[in-house]
């Protein structure tokens, strides 16, 4: 396919740069495959759009403080540094523009600095210098990662603003969004109406952000990302499968977590490991029956994902509809509910 046909509607106005609180009055606009419908609710009305015995699939990864500043030896530039993950105890790869050369070093205050070990295929891996612990050094110096289409700096309320209720594991430089809807009120009332919760751990990375820039989508190469999918989990989904009830991912990252771990046996086992797996219509799900995501910017490997649960044409039909209505966009805005997916 081209990448040319997930242009899909799209107005700046929309970007949503603040949370709906509480969590769960959010918007849901609720897609129906079969036939072709669409419907308005909010995120509040979620466990009566379920049935009992339903399985919501959530990841339980947690956002770490990763933009961090400092200024460049010796011109004193500032520099923003997007910590990606760990290669070694204090070494680190991150993201950061400009010129760098090996053995450059980045004050961030009279404890810490950082030193450029190497750049090479637009990876830059920097060691962490000083006494201040690596928890520490993200608590005192990180700020959370938001989007670059959030047009402001980030504040403390985003630290808990972007990140779930569910965040357990650190080790994501974003959030999965869909599951920033949830509240301890909302997970009352779906246990009440006996829908179920798992968890699964997606480290969203670069990897999901990885700008597609081949004309044929088939042609892009998703980056790694690491996950981790337990017994319990895997148990859990047997039995509700067995048992008649759907498997409800919240969120993109959990389809590719899923269908990932599917895909190592042909049948859905615990699996703890890196996926590349790049979901576009045409895939052939295994695990997933239906699915709740925010909505995504154009062009993007989330939208593919999407497009290939729901159908291009019927969720282009969908985002035209949330266009006119005004919906919320992206990572703090509205979401989507696909009740099940395209046959």
């Amino acid at each position: 396919m081209q990448l040319s046909e997930f242009n899909f509607p799209f107005d700046s106005s929309l970007i949503a740069t603040e949370p709906v609180l509480p969590r769960e009055q959010a918007r849901l606009l609720v897609l129906t495959p079969s036939d072709r419908s669409l419907a308005h609710y909010r995120i509040v009305d979620l466990p009566d759009l379920l049935a009992p015995g339903d399985l919501l699939i959530v990841n339980e990864t947690k956002v770490r403080a990763a933009r961090v500043m400092g200024r460049k030896r010796p011109s004193g530039k500032c520099v923003e540094i997007l910590f990606v993950k760990p290669v070694a105890e204090r070494n680190w790869e991150v993201l950061m523009k400009g010129t760098w050369r090996v053995g450059t070093m980045i004050d961030v205050d009279g404890e810490s600095n950082l030193t450029v070990l190497s750049r090479e295929a637009g990876r830059t891996v920097v060691r962490i210098e000083g006494t201040v612990p690596i928890p520490d050094f993200f608590q005192r110096y990180g700020r959370m990662p938001l989007p670059p289409y959030i047009k402001r700096l980030p504040t403390d309320q985003d630290r808990d603003w972007y990140q779930t209720v569910f965040a357990k594991n650190e080790g994501a430089i974003a959030a999965p969004t869909a599951g920033l809807h949830f509240s301890t009120a909302l997970l009352t009332r779906l246990a009440d109406r006996k829908i179920k919760l798992a968890k699964v751990t997606l480290h969203v990375g670069i990897g999901t952000f990885k700008p597609v820039t081949a004309d044929r989508i088939e042609d892009h190469q998703m980056g790694a990302e690491r996950v981790d999918i337990g017994a319990e989990t895997v148990r859990t989904i047997e039995r509700t499968k067995q048992a008649g009830g759907k498997i409800v991912a919240v969120g993109t990252t959990v389809v590719r977590a899923l269908e990932s771990a599917a895909r190592e046996s042909g049948e859905l086992r615990p699996y703890q490991g890196e996926t590349s797996l790049f979901i576009t219509p045409g895939f052939d799900f295994r695990v997933v029956d239906a699915l709740l995501t925010n909505f995504h910017l154009p062009q993007t490997t989330l939208l593919m994902l999407v497009s290939a649960f729901a159908g291009v044409d019927f969720l282009r039909e969908a985002y035209e509809e949330a266009v006119r209505e005004r919906y919320r966009f992206y990572s703090y805005g509205d979401a989507m509910l696909i009740t099940s997916r395209k046959r």
